[in-house]
């Protein structure tokens, strides 16, 4: 028999729902080469800190609010290897200088006790102040983006080795080290020249005054490739970039993978902005894989272009096994359709990982990975702010990894017709809820007559969401999982199997905000299989599931184990159905 319950105005449910489908599922996220060690579980003569989950705190913006502190030289956290590799990843922090222009620090790498190399960390590339979007003094307050990253490559490690890192300084007023983490990855050896490619070190792409800058060989070699059918080859090395690099149509350009081929930005030239990284797409069927973009962007501003992978890829490009940081946006790409974005890392950017903006139609990111980025992780939002292309919709997030974003969220879709995130994980969302479903941000225009607000069945499956639902700058907390209803109304929500843990604040809210005439509506809208454990554990009085006071519409919960739900206004409606 079917029961049916109604929840209305002011009811509190504790308990669940009734009877959750938890049955045993495939790994939820990317595929990752590398083995995380964290910390806190370490060997250390640091002070473990942790766990904390409130703003402005580096214990919060920490993997699993936990991170290890070495407050005096020669202090160290070192731990066995458990598998053979041959890289490491370090996620650290260090004190700003006080006039927020960075200081510098030595961190030593050892092996079995022995030294293997000294390794000059930055404070320049990390620490933003204030209100969005935030500057780099330090007198503004509010601290975030507490951390940076190196990777070393051909460190060689055999499993049992033990590795420690020590705060090494020398002549510096760094008066403290915070590990977070460490990656160790076994990577492959660097790829070879494909046949019948062109390569952007071959002499004849070179000026004679060459000085190191390969913006105008890459431009030439390019050019080549157009005329002869050929692609692009970026051997292994350094190679610096000081302005655009357009892509048309039916190129490809492949480097020796993201350990060895690095495209490197140029800090001194790197606030002009017509001297940054940028990829830019100009056409269908390009192709490029297998290189590393490191950019030199140490502060936001939204009035400027965004440096990383950008532009439009027309119909059946692919981008792979990518490296991006330390640039405005990992990539942020629009008018493409059946676009493949796979294998990708972005790190460490200013704002979105991948962003799937203007004119995005059937187009996939899959087993992608994005940590410590400063906007969504991954994001669809299909604006009208120039002319689209194709129609945006049918769009897939799936196998994707989000993690520690120092502002906004894990997925977040803003309109768009049948978008789907699928088979993901999301981890230590502090700043934001793991997924956002909202009507913030524009997807209408009367002028063009264009109307790209959510239709069609938006589908939320498979995911796995941990630590996440944190306070949202000057907006308030989020849940993990939220639906805003910004003056506009979302039909066509379909959230299936969902495992929600140690939500911050609410594990699930549906939210509104009107203005006027302008009031959205929650409509044809379903959770099922969706289990929500532990909130509130960053903030007091909150819920499993929340609905606001001026939420309108209604939600349907089927075999779920929800737990304690709020809905503080009778005229949404919320269907449980066993």
């Amino acid at each position: 028999m079917t029961r049916i319950f109604l929840l209305f105005l002011g009811l509190i449910v504790t308990g669940c729902c009734h009877v959750a489908v938890c049955l045993a599922q495939e790994k939820r996220g990317a595929s990752t080469p590398w083995k995380t060690y964290e910390a806190e579980n370490m060997r250390t003569t640091g002070l473990v800190l942790g766990p904390e989950y409130t703003p402005y705190q580096v214990e919060t913006e920490s993997s699993g609010q936990r991170c290890v502190k070495l407050d005096v030289k020669g202090g160290f956290v070192e731990f066995t290897a458990e598998r053979n590799a041959n890289s490491i990843v370090i996620r650290y922090s260090i004190p700003d200088s006080k006039d927020g222009k960075g200081r510098n620090a030595t961190l030593g790498l050892y092996k079995n006790g022995k030294l293997i190399s000294h390794q000059e960390i930055s404070s320049l590339y990390n620490w933003l102040y204030g209100k969005y979007p935030f500057t780099n003094y330090p007198g503004a307050g509010h601290p975030r983006a507490f951390y940076n990253e190196i990777r070393i490559k051909n460190f060689n490690i055999n499993k049992d080795d033990i590795i420690r890192i020590q705060r090494d300084d020398q002549d510096n007023d760094a008066n403290y080290c915070i590990i977070d983490l460490v990656d160790l990855e076994r990577v492959a050896p660097a790829l070879k020249a494909p046949a019948n490619s062109l390569s952007v070190t071959d002499s004849r792409y070179l000026e004679q005054d060459f000085a190191g800058d390969y913006t105008l060989a890459f431009r030439k070699c390019i050019a080549k490739a157009v005329e002869t059918g050929k692609s692009v080859w970026i051997p292994p090395g350094t190679f610096k970039i000081t302005g655009d690099i357009i892509v048309p149509a039916n190129v490809t350009i492949q480097g020796a993978g993201m350990w060895y081929t690095n495209l490197v930005g140029d800090e001194a030239l790197y606030n002009d902005v017509n001297k940054r990284i940028r990829i830019k797409g100009s056409g269908g069927n390009i192709h490029l894989s297998d290189f590393a973009i490191i950019g030199k962007l140490n502060y936001r501003s939204d009035n400027e272009a965004n440096d990383g992978i950008v532009g439009s890829y027309g119909e059946n490009s692919t981008i792979s096994n990518l490296w991006i940081e330390h640039t405005k946006v990992g990539m942020w790409v629009e008018n493409s359709r059946n676009l493949k974005i796979t294998g990708c890392r972005m790190r460490n950017t200013i704002a979105d990982g991948i962003n799937f903006c203007v004119g995005m139609a059937q187009s996939v990111i899959s087993n992608c990975t994005a940590r410590g980025t400063g906007d969504d992780c991954f994001a669809i939002w299909p604006a009208v702010f120039a002319p689209q292309l194709y129609s945006p919709g049918q769009n897939l997030i799936i196998n994707c990894t989000g993690q520690l974003p120092f502002l906004a969220n894990g997925a977040a879709i803003y309109g768009g017709e049948s978008n789907q995130i699928k088979s993901c994980l999301f981890t230590d969302i502090s700043q934001g809820s793991a997924i956002l479903i909202s009507t913030t941000f524009p997807t209408e225009s009367k002028e063009k007559q264009i109307n790209n607000n959510f239709s069609g069945r938006t589908l939320i499956t498979d995911c796995d969401i941990k630590t996440s639902g944190g306070f949202d700058h000057e907006w308030d907390w989020r849940a993990a999982v939220e639906i805003c209803l910004d003056k506009r109304s979302i039909a066509g929500l379909e959230i299936t199997n969902l495992v929600i843990e140690n939500s911050f604040s609410n594990g699930l809210s549906v939210i509104a905000k009107t203005e006027g005439e302008k009031i959205g509506r929650l409509s044809n809208a379903t959770l099922q299989n969706v289990t929500i454990s532990n909130h509130s554990i960053g903030v007091k009085g909150k819920y499993s599931l929340f609905i606001s006071a001026d939420a309108l519409g209604s939600l349907t919960i089927k075999k779920s184990r929800i737990g304690a739900i709020k809905n503080r206004y009778g005229k949404f409606s919320v269907l449980i159905v066993d």
